[in-house]
Parts: C-alpha cells; structure tokens; sequence
C-alpha cells in the first residue's frame, strides 16, 4: 500500500533517515546506522529505486563509483574491467561490453547491474526498492532467478515490492506494512496471497 512505510523502513535500514525509536542489529548485534557509510560498513548495501547509475558512464565505472582501485597513483581500470566482467557473468547478465554506457542499456540490464555492484561491494545484507517495478515479464523472471541465487549463497535479501507473483516465487518471508504499521508477518509457505492481500487491505486483521 502506497504510504505505508515501506520505503521509509529501507531508508532508516540503508542509514539514510535516522530512526525515531526501535533498534536495528545486525548479526544479533547492535548498530547504529548515522548514515550511509555507517550501513556499508555493516555489511549493508542498498538498491533505490532510482538505481544511482550514471547514465554517461560506463558499465564498469559504474560497478565501481566511489570505490576504485588503484595502482600506484593510477585508477586500476584493468581490475576494474575484470571483476565487472565477472561479477555480470555469475549473474548472467547479458552485456556485449563492459565499456558500453549505461545509458544504452535495458531497464532490466539496469536493474541488474545495481543489484551486482551491491554484490560486489560484498555486502551481506542487500536491501531492494521495488526491484521489478519497471521490468518486464521476462526480465522480472531474471531478477527473481538472481535473488534467489543470492539468498541460496547465504545473504539476507529485502525487498519492497508490490508484486505478488514475484514475493511469492522469491521470498521466505512475508512482512506487511499497512499505515506505518506492522499489519502481519507469514511464512510463504503457510499463508496465501489473498490472506496478504486481506493484511494490506485491512480487510483481515493479525490475531491478537
């Protein structure tokens, strides 16, 4: 439900807005996430729904914006072409060249290239933003095959996203907002969607 909190929660999650109350903990520990940097160094990275790609630039400097390696005084552009090129290959992301702008690209080879600079970064904890808003069938198919991937190697994957067809096939777990509110939570596997859907719409309350 637009309004409810959703992306609120992965901006105070990324250290972006500061929280008013609760605590966050990361690996059973607590952490206080002041700002961007603080959420990184956690080992939490972030894709906005805007993605933070810049259009006139490549696809590997963009893999690395603000954390290039260097060699010497030198950025490392032969490391950096590499490691895009390999990172794109484990997530079977279709790019002729590393060298191509990004503004040529699909908005589904967009999306996945953020998701793969947050995998890079080598967070474990990945937050999404509406991550298939403006995919296409086939390329929604491909984000979910990729997330999916990520959560069977072992990260912690949120997404907000309005899709059930894609928060059924990828997700563990369901947490619904509803005004800013907790409306419920659900194993994928013991509930169904129009039971989400009640807990959206209000319609079904969680039992006290």
């Amino acid at each position: 439900d637009n309004g409810a909190g959703k992306s609120t929660l992965i901006k105070a999650i990324s250290g972006v807005h500061q929280q008013d109350d609760g605590q966050i903990l990361v690996d059973d520990h607590l952490v206080s996430l002041s700002s961007p940097a603080d959420a990184r160094a956690a080992g939490i990275a972030t894709v906005f729904q805007d993605l933070a790609l810049v259009e006139c630039l490549d696809v590997s400097t963009n893999m690395f914006l603000g954390q290039f390696p260097r060699r010497g005084w030198f950025v490392d552009r032969q490391r950096m072409d590499a490691e895009s090129r390999r990172f794109l290959d484990e997530l079977k992301v279709t790019v002729a060249d590393v060298h191509t702008q990004i503004g040529m690209l699909s908005g589904g080879q967009r999306q996945i290239i953020s998701i793969a600079r947050a995998v890079r970064s080598g967070a474990h904890t990945i937050l999404l933003d509406e991550p298939t808003a403006a995919l296409g069938v086939r390329e929604t198919r491909h984000a979910a095959d990729i997330i999916s991937s990520l959560r069977d190697s072992g990260k912690a994957v949120i997404c907000v996203s309005h899709d059930m067809e894609f928060v059924f096939t990828t997700a563990d777990r369901i947490l619904v907002l509803r005004l800013g509110k907790v409306a419920g939570v659900r194993d994928v596997s013991a509930t169904t969607r129009e039971e989400i859907i009640g807990l959206i719409t209000g319609t079904k309350q969680e039992a006290a």
